[in-house]
């Protein structure tokens, strides 16, 4: 009995062990199973930078609700962003219109906290996909204050130095990045085919080859695609570089008379062969983004232009980044603007805009386009196209691993390194246009030491003037307290030996002027600022008292006339009474680069890359037109040499070995009166 009762206790012991020890077990399993499966979730492919970035795209778009998809392709302006916006409604891109800014004159770091604050509403949204946010800077980080401002491109195109526009974008990428802004709204490729367009600046040349020259800012922007990269697939090298964005697809450049946002009438061969080139060169380059035009093709709106922007631009020129819209772009689709919405917004993604530069009235957009969607008006797979492109770059750009601005590149603003380069610019872009009356006894390049000279003209002392449209506001600004830099009367006074007296008027009288004595003049006139349908000009005048100023002054000295304008304006009425003439177009905040040249540091260089017109009638006149009939011709451009470059080519030519010839090269230097030392 003893016994029996034993065993039974003993084995009720080990059943007892054995359930602990089954327990044990199936706990360690337990938590073996729920460690690898928070293992295995937390894993996410989008979130793992060696995956590759197609992998990530089509990881993140099977997560995305169709809500979120939409918020993808939305860009709001920054005055209508706030971070329970950002998050709700899952808002893919912020933007700074023109002249918008955090505050008056703010700092780098203003700009790198508005932009961080809207970034991390982003971030909190359920997937944490992050906003890319775009501004234009169109001719250096032009909204910003004491940024460096670049020369307009129809400068740049006087250049004709690919490098050089590779160079600035490189700079201008570091000034944007400063600012904690990853995309540039540049460069405009526009082909400009007629003057009188308010955005012809903005324009290289009115020949295709130089705007396709000039497309290597692009890797300048972003950086140099890598040997392997397929053809049409962005790249951003890094967070020292931005996407950049071509714009405005295509034939803006090219409307009747010039006139903004209006019809281009051309045929297809001449629209593939005029203004099409430097898009697919763009494109070779790995441009991140394309911006579509407001105008119109033979009267159909580029905007719901299916056939070029999907079929062409996507199809056959193999462009994989992010199609977007111009500001509004879709509403006017419509005439007059916004006037059916929904059909505009149906209208624009059928035709292959990808995001939408909304930019205030989100919420209409967003609604819009969910009710297109789920009533089968716009499939789903041209929803997955578009947002799938759009992360595509963000992925390619390294916004998912660093989607907040610091302040390490704030020492680039305005850099003196920026600086330089942008008066290279300025002397790189100056074309001369006339030196001396008769072609004879040139007058350039001007003596520094002389008792006394004049300088007059509304433009030679006021920044805003010089830099043009585009810069710290959107149609520009007029003075000298808006940003910085050196306008041209501050440059000849810094340039001019100190024995040298400046006088300077803005509009002086003829009698004053003949009886001072001044050894010469320099007259700064030309356009006020403009930019866009503001600019178009019917009669492209140079703006009052501009003409009377030439006129009173040249009639009475010696006069050097250099022209501000945003192209070839009306000047062949003041050509005879003038002695040297100086096409220095919209040159930026860098005035000493005019002074460069006119006074022989350097020689002038600088070929028109648009047509000078003698009339207004004329127009539009281009090239190889059949009645082309110029003042000065498409590539003209005088030259000069520097004194250094004088004084080396007299002594390699061993003048100084032959007295004779050393007197007469003295004699030249001295009836110069340059200062060599």
């Amino acid at each position: 009995m003893y016994i029996a009762k034993r065993i039974r206790k003993e084995l009720r012991g080990g059943i007892t062990m054995a359930r602990v020890s089954f327990s044990v077990v199936a706990m360690l399993l337990l938590w073996w199973w729920v460690t690898m499966a928070k293992v295995k979730a937390e894993y996410i492919k989008y979130k793992d930078p060696n995956q590759p970035a197609a992998a990530r795209v089509g990881d993140l778009l099977s997560r995305m609700t169709l809500e979120e998809k939409i918020g993808q392709m939305v860009q709001i302006d920054r005055s209508v962003a706030n971070v329970d916006t950002m998050k709700t409604y899952f808002i893919g891109s912020v933007l700074s219109g023109g002249g918008s800014a955090p505050l008056p004159e703010a700092s780098a770091e203003d700009w790198v906290n508005m932009i961080n604050g809207f970034q991390k509403g982003a971030l909190a949204s359920r997937l944490g996909i992050p906003m890319i946010y775009g501004i234009d800077a169109v001719h250096g980080h032009n909204n910003v204050f004491n940024a460096t401002i670049f020369p307009h491109n129809v400068g740049l195109g006087a250049t004709r130095d690919p490098d050089l526009a590779k160079r600035i974008g490189a700079a201008t990428a570091l000034e944007v990045r400063a600012t904690g802004i990853p995309y540039a709204f540049a460069p405009c490729i526009a082909v400009c085919r007629d003057p009188r367009w308010g955005r012809c600046y903005e324009s290289y040349s009115e020949d295709h080859k130089i705007v396709q020259a000039m497309t290597e800012i692009i890797p300048g922007l972003q950086g140099d695609i890598p040997a392997n990269s397929r053809k049409g697939v962005p790249y951003v090298g890094g967070n020292k570089k931005v996407a950049a964005c071509a714009k405005h697809f295509v034939g803006d450049g090219g409307t009747i008379k010039g006139i903004n946002e209006n019809n281009t009438v051309i045929d297809r061969h001449d629209l593939l062969s005029i203004h099409m080139p430097a898009y697919s060169d763009s494109i070779i380059k790995g441009v991140s983004t394309v911006m579509i035009s407001y105008s119109s093709w033979n009267g159909g709106k580029m905007h719901a232009n299916r056939d070029l922007v999907t079929g062409f631009l996507k199809d056959t020129l193999k462009f994989k980044g992010f199609v977007i819209s111009d500001w509004e772009g879709i509403d006017r689709i419509t005439s007059p603007p916004h006037s059916n919405y929904t059909y505009s917004v149906q209208a624009s993604i059928l035709a292959g805009i990808d995001m939408v530069m909304v930019p205030v009235n989100y919420k209409e957009f967003i609604n819009d386009l969910i009710y297109l969607v789920k009533n089968n008006v716009i499939p789903m797979d041209r929803i997955d196209d578009a947002v799938g492109r759009i992360l595509l770059v963000k992925f390619t750009m390294g916004l998912f691993e660093n989607p907040l601005g610091d302040l390490s590149l704030v020492n680039e603003l305005g850099s003196q390194a920026h600086r330089d380069l942008a008066r290279e610019a300025v002397r790189k872009s100056l074309v001369l246009l006339k030196n001396g009356k008769n072609g004879t006894n040139p007058v350039l390049p001007l003596p520094k030491k002389v008792p006394k000279i004049l300088v007059a003209g509304s433009h030679a002392d006021n920044l805003g003037y010089q830099c043009g449209g585009w810069t710290i506001a959107w149609q520009g600004f007029s003075g000298n307290n808006y940003t910085r830099g050196t306008t041209i009367l501050g440059a000849i006074k810094s340039t001019v030996d100190s024995s040298t007296e400046v006088i300077y008027l803005e509009n002086p009288d003829g009698e004053f002027v003949k009886s001072n004595n001044f050894e010469y003049a320099i007259v700064v006139v030309g356009e006020h600022p403009y930019a866009e349908t503001y600019g178009d000009s019917m009669n492209l005048t140079m703006a009052d008292p501009g003409p009377s100023v030439i006129t009173s002054v040249c009639e009475a000295v010696k006069c050097i006339v250099i022209i501000i304008s945003g192209r070839p304006v009306v000047i062949e009425p003041y050509v005879s009474s003038i002695d040297a003439l100086v096409a220095a177009w919209l040159p930026g905040t860098e005035g000493q680069g005019i002074t460069d040249v006119l006074y022989g540091e350097y020689g002038f260089s600088g070929k028109l890359s648009r047509t000078w017109f003698r009339s207004v009638d004329q127009l539009p006149m281009n090239v190889g037109d059949p009645h082309y009939d110029p003042l000065f011709s498409f590539g003209f451009g005088l030259e000069t040499e520097s004194v250094k470059e004088l004084v080396a080519r007299s002594t390699s030519a061993g003048v100084f070995g032959r007295p004779c010839t050393l007197l007469i090269v003295v004699a030249l230097i001295l009836s110069l009166r340059l200062e060599f030392l």
